[in-house]
């Protein structure tokens, strides 16, 4: 290993670190690697072919993530605070920010209200790190803003499909308006079809060969067709992989593709920042830091106080209204993606020396947005702001789906327990990694899912909750998955209870040593039943029988005597 990568990964854990202590976003920590890293500090490594490669990737993966956490069932349900507060406070930033930018630059029309669309767009990956790191993400405020964020993250196909439109000098806006919206609304369409009739069937294929391998190649080359379809189209690559994201969130392998794709997609947007960072013009920045500190100053505060409006109108308190308008009032990774898709595709819609210092503006407003949560924080406990007052949060709130009990393995078993919790209308969700059974299941009704239940994520994106869901039940035939199982759970809930189903009594007895609460040995079980029959019609009564098999199950059938190998 040479010297340059031995110090490129010292720079890279010490940044990470760094920002990990200073409760920001990992994502940044990835641009100063690459800023340190480039031509303009230590020059270990020249931006080239491999690593503008990588950073395509990284785009790819990121707008695949977005696109991925866009289904049309989390549409419906956030509909009014994603169409009402997210629509209204796009709007509002981009009109508060029209007349700046028209009064400090001399871009063409077009150029300046899609920049303005830009800026107004958050950093999804700080702002819910913000939320998690604070315990708001359950909230109501928490609620509002990840809808302001979906919102966000759904106006990327317009603004995405604008970049073409910006290459000309002159425009007839209304014409491209219209263009745009039925492109747009054309490719949320296809996305239904395609993902209907024909990503589902290929997937089908792929995940009945039980191979994680095969299944994140396939997402690959999903994301990479489509990124080669939308640039044949003249449109930007990156779209594609938003849709390509789409595609999968309409499938029930969502849950499965998210779990798989999770490491490979934080490996890749750290390409896409480390390659930002070396790009960066330091020297020019340097010269115009002025500037940059004052489109700071002016995008955060103009943020702030357009938000600020927009959710006092929708009648939301001042305390949640102050902490929404300061999460969200930075700049975000889209408009990062924007100006990066804008160099890499040749689109000079404003000047280069201008996408620099969006570029520097964009970040820094990232950096500062910890810092100004902490002073607000500081001041909200010291009761120099928001003293005595009973501040009711948003009215509006998310309906959570969390299961009363989650059930791993829905075969036989695992069905007729679905049956017993709905007919007492009780809530569960069901994981399965087999697509068959998931397919025919959801047909006939069942609240089951595509998955891996070994796997946290997939757990956790079921809806599984600590001291939320009851219980769980593993249903599954395979003693050493019911291991995996138990030991994944009891790192997520170590309290939760868990029943499971074991084939014999020494598998039971594994699985109550690992943590379950009862484990039910099948054929013992059955054996009693048979014993009960047997009984009954020798004329013992149904007490002395009762009797008898409880004594036997007593101490997890401590009484059953060794089997004969």
């Amino acid at each position: 290993m040479s010297t340059a990568t031995l110090a490129f990964f010292m720079i890279a854990f010490l940044a990470v670190f760094w920002m990990r202590m200073c409760k920001m976003g990992t994502l940044l920590a990835f641009l100063i690697t690459g800023l340190l890293a480039g031509q303009h500090v230590f020059g270990l490594f020249e931006l080239s072919g491999a690593w503008n490669f990588l950073g395509d990737l990284g785009i790819m993966f990121l707008w695949f993530s977005m696109g991925l956490q866009i289904n049309m069932k989390r549409l419906w349900q956030l509909r009014k605070t994603i169409f009402g507060l997210g629509a209204s406070q796009v709007l509002m930033v981009a009109i508060m920010l029209f007349p700046f930018l028209v009064g400090v630059t001399d871009w063409t029309l077009i150029s300046t209200v899609m920049i303005a669309l830009v800026l107004a767009m958050s950093s999804t990956s700080e702002d819910l790190q913000i939320l998690i790191d604070k315990n708001q993400l359950q909230t109501s405020m928490g609620h509002q803003t990840f809808s302001i964020l979906l919102f966000q993250d759904l106006l990327s196909i317009p603004l995405l499909a604008m970049l073409p439109v910006m290459t000309g000098k002159s425009i007839n806006l209304g014409a491209s308006a219209i263009d745009i919206a039925v492109m747009s609304l054309g490719l949320i369409l296809g996305v239904i079809v395609v993902s209907k009739f024909i990503i589902n069937p290929l997937l089908r294929m792929v995940s009945k060969l039980q191979s994680n391998e095969t299944f994140v190649l396939a997402i690959m080359v999903n994301i990479a067709i489509w990124a080669f379809v939308l640039n044949l189209m003249g449109l930007p690559p990156a779209l594609g992989a938003f849709l390509a994201g789409m595609l999968m969130s309409e499938t029930v392998y969502r849950h499965q593709v998210s779990a798989l794709v999770e490491p490979y997609a934080m490996l890749f947007f750290s390409f896409f920042f480390i390659v930002l960072g070396m790009g960066l013009n330091l020297p020019f920045l340097i010269q115009n830091w002025a500037i940059v500190l004052l489109g700071v100053a002016g995008l955060v505060l103009i943020k702030f106080f357009a938000l600020f409006i927009v959710a006092r109108v929708r009648h939301v308190s001042g305390k949640d209204a102050t902490l929404m308008s300061l999460i969200l009032a930075q700049g975000g990774e889209f408009g990062l993606l924007i100006l990066q898709t804008m160099k890499t595709n040749d689109i000079e819609a404003i000047p280069p020396e201008h996408q620099e210092l969006l570029i520097a503006i964009i970040v820094v407003s990232i950096m500062v947005t910890p810092i100004v949560i902490m002073i607000y924080d500081w001041l909200l406990k010291s009761g120099h702001i928001f003293s005595g007052k009973n501040n009711k949060g948003i009215t509006e709130v998310l309906k959570q789906d969390v299961p009363t009990v989650v059930i791993c393995g829905f075969g036989r078993m695992g069905q007729i327990v679905a049956q017993m919790l709905e007919t007492e209308n009780i809530s569960y969700v069901a994981i399965d990694s087999n697509v068959d059974n998931v397919i025919m299941a959801r047909e006939l009704g069942y609240n089951v899912i595509f998955g891996d239940s070994k796997k946290q994520s997939i757990l956790l994106t079921a809806g599984l909750k600590v001291r939320k869901t009851r219980a769980v039940v593993i249903a599954l035939n395979d003693e050493e998955v019911a291991c995996d199982i138990l030991e994944t759970l009891h790192s997520i809930a170590p309290k939760m209870k868990v029943f499971a189903r074991a084939h014999s009594l020494k598998t039971s007895q594994d699985l109550i040593a690992l943590g379950a609460r009862s484990a039910t040995p099948e054929i013992i079980e059955s054996s009693f039943i048979l014993g009960e029959n047997l009984m009954s019609s020798l004329g013992l009564s149904r007490n002395k029988i009762n009797a008898l098999t409880e004594s036997l199950r007593e101490n997890n059938y401590a009484n059953v005597k060794k089997p004969i190998d």
